[in-house]
């Protein structure tokens, strides 16, 4: 026998079952197996943000996925295989696309904060959910309370660079940015509720007391027809 055959062994009944649990690192699975790695990350993804990490287990995945626990192993080693995988995507979706929007080319200040803002309306670059229950869990991990100091200094260094490209010295260039960068987050832990037409009202006024410099109007006219575009906003 070749391929996945060749590594399944009979149980005392006869069931095919993973010799090990090393299977992750094995050729892909059969076609009858129908959740995919990326299944199993959403519903772990899903059940982090809505019940918190002790809820991330095994058989509680396979059931919302409708598969058998054993297709599990062809992804993961095992759940800490996958807690770590989930860590490594929050890292991905919420520092890594932060860092890299704020290092995009910027014509002010303010154009590289509007870089920054970008990421919260943007669908995917950074998922304020997720955050949120990854910071739950550090509570209770100082492994996990370890990426998320990392994460936050690396965010900061990346709004802190906006800054000293557009000549703003230190440590006010540092003040700023923690300033932009709390505030963001705050808004988002504060589950602000703000209609559109009002939160888009004060996009200037915030750059402004961010940088202390007034925007040009294609700086703003870009990011709001984003914003709309995002939320499926028609301008009336």
């Amino acid at each position: 026998m070749t391929g996945a055959a060749a590594r399944r062994t009979p149980t005392a009944k006869g069931a095919a079952l993973p010799e090990s649990h090393a299977m992750a690192d094995a050729d892909p699975p059969p076609s009858h197996i129908k959740a995919t790695r990326a299944d199993w990350l959403d519903a772990a993804r899903d059940v982090l943000v809505g019940e918190g990490v002790e809820s991330v287990k095994i058989l509680t995945l396979s059931t919302l996925l409708g598969v058998s626990r054993s297709s599990f192993y062809w992804y993961f080693t095992n759940r800490d295989d996958l807690l770590a995988a989930l860590l490594d995507d929050w890292q991905t979706r919420n520092t890594r696309s932060l860092i890299a929007q704020c290092a995009l080319p910027s014509r002010s200040a303010n154009d590289g904060l509007i870089n920054f803002f970008r990421c919260f309306i943007a669908g995917g670059r950074f998922d304020p959910g997720l955050d949120f229950a990854i910071r739950e869990w550090a509570r209770r991990d100082e492994s996990v309370r370890a990426a998320i100091d990392a994460a936050d200094t690396a965010r900061l260094s990346a709004v802190h660079a906006i800054f000293l490209r557009h000549g703003f010295p230190d440590p006010e260039a540092e003040a700023r940015a923690r300033i932009v960068y709390f505030m963001q987050i705050g808004y988002h832990a504060l589950d602000l509720r703000e209609d559109m037409a009002t939160r888009l009202s004060r996009v200037a006024a915030y750059l402004h007391g961010f940088t202390g410099q007034h925007s040009e109007p294609p700086e703003l006219e870009g990011f709001m027809a984003d914003y709309m575009a995002y939320a499926d906003i028609i301008p009336r």
